[in-house]
C-alpha cells in the first residue's frame, strides 16, 4: 500500500512541476525554433544529397561499367 501512495505522491509532484514551475514557450517562439529547425534539416539534407551525387560520379569513373 505504501508504493501505491508514494506513486500517487510523485503524479501530484510531477503535475504540479508541468503545471506551475515549467516556463512553456510562446506561439511565436515555438514557430521561430520549428523554422529553424526545418531550414537547418533541408540544408542538412541538400548536402548530402549533393555528397551522394558527387560521390556516385567520382565512383562511375573509377568503376566503369
Amino acid at each position: 500500500m505504501n508504493y501505491i501512495k508514494k506513486f500517487f505522491k510523485y503524479c501530484q509532484v510531477c503535475y504540479d512541476e508541468l503545471a506551475h514551475k515549467v516556463t512553456w514557450p510562446t506561439r511565436k517562439e515555438l514557430t521561430g525554433s520549428a523554422v529553424l529547425v526545418l531550414t537547418a534539416s533541408l540544408i542538412i539534407a541538400l548536402i548530402v544529397f549533393a555528397m551522394d551525387f558527387t560521390f556516385e560520379k567520382i565512383m562511375s569513373l573509377v568503376y566503369p561499367g
